[in-house]
């Protein structure tokens, strides 16, 4: 899990185009969007595509988007939820 978290980061960073961010400034609970790291309604969607590119995972309800993608620890928790055993 904490491998995943911390590719999950990297990731965020490079699809958002985060230049003064690094996958440590990210805290795993903070939440990613209003006052944690401070994404908007187009970095979610950049955060879909991501799912949708890397792990296959396309999300159609947007009410489960919302809490999916609350922080990179709800990111990872719904990845691992959905990966085969």
């Amino acid at each position: 899990m904490e491998e995943l978290k911390q590719k999950l980061k990297v990731q965020i960073i490079e699809a958002l185009n985060l230049q003064d961010t690094r996958p440590e400034d990210i805290d795993d609970n903070a939440p990613l969007f209003g006052d944690g790291l401070g994404l908007d309604s187009i970095d979610s969607l950049e955060l879909m595509v991501l799912l949708e590119r890397y792990y296959q995972i396309k999300v159609e309800d947007p009410r489960e988007g919302r809490k999916i993608l609350q922080s990179v620890q709800s990111m990872a928790e719904f990845i691992q939820s959905k990966q085969p055993a």
